[in-house]
């Protein structure tokens, strides 16, 4: 059993080797966009939920 959990450890040490990291500014980047996208789902989801709200005190 202690054998596979070094074994497990030692190939996780050499994935993590493996994975590039993004830089600062792709970092940054990345954040702003999904800021962006977030906000614009959340106003959007906004708006269709008055539409929605508008029209079913209309019927009721």
């Amino acid at each position: 059993m202690k054998e596979k959990i070094i074994n497990f450890v030692n190939d996780v040490v050499k994935e993590m080797k493996k994975v590039t990291w993004p830089t600062r500014d792709e970092l940054k980047e990345s954040t702003s966009i999904v800021i962006v996208v977030c906000l614009v789902l959340s106003v959007f989801t906004y708006v269709v939920d008055m539409a929605v709200n508008k029209i079913l005190q209309g019927i009721f």
